[in-house]
């Protein structure tokens, strides 16, 4: 049967329109807490108390917090790389250094980010991760994630892939975001994992 990859973007525009409207009714008391379940989730996974380096991002608005993650992280001597937007949607790197290490930059009309202020470390900086936590907005029992839609991370595992580089791959979700199935395409790439604010469920690759 022929695939549809227009109908599969369709049903992704759906999706995204569904689960953003769900998040943007999470009271902040909810999101604070599940930061903080989630972190705590997140600090089990022993990929991540191996790792040297871990790609990682700052939370915004209703997205599940990472800022106690990030700390925790930096707390462990963890040295914990964040990306900056650049023009074209693809990622810069640099590093995580506390909370005084972020400038807050608005892109055009989109929701400022919280970005790393010092020194850029380049597209490429991300290939030396051990860990790289994506965020979504679902994930399936395949383990295949649904992004905001900017395609930013698609390049950013699409670069891991030219590189070789093999780190594991893990989304930061809400638990009533672990769905029976998102549509993907060709080029989608499942995760290793999602981490929620109740627990850790691995995939196989």
């Amino acid at each position: 049967m022929e695939h549809d990859g227009r109908a599969d973007e369709s049903d992704k525009r759906k999706l995204r329109r569904d689960l953003l409207s769900v998040r943007r009714g999470l009271p902040e008391d909810d999101v604070r807490e599940s930061g903080r379940a989630l972190a705590a989730r997140a600090l089990e996974l022993p990929e991540l108390a191996r790792a040297r380096t871990v790609a990682a991002y700052v939370s915004v608005g209703t997205e599940p917090g990472t800022g106690a993650l990030l700390e925790a992280l930096r707390a462990r001597g963890t040295r914990v790389l964040l990306p900056a937007l650049l023009p074209d949607n693809d990622l810069d790197w640099g590093e995580y250094t506390g909370p005084d290490s972020l400038a807050r930059v608005r892109h055009g009309g989109k929701m400022a980010l919280f970005e790393p202020s010092g020194a850029r470390l380049g597209p490429g900086a991300v290939t030396d991760a051990d860990v790289v936590l994506l965020p979504g907005l679902a994930v399936d029992a395949r383990g295949m994630r649904l992004g905001r839609g900017g395609g930013s991370y698609d390049r950013v595992l699409a670069r891991l892939e030219r590189a070789g580089a093999r780190p594991r791959l893990v989304v930061l979700l809400y638990d009533a975001e672990v769905v029976d199935r998102v549509p993907a395409q060709a080029h989608d790439r499942p995760v290793h994992a999602v981490v929620t604010p109740s627990g850790v469920r691995r995939f196989g690759r």
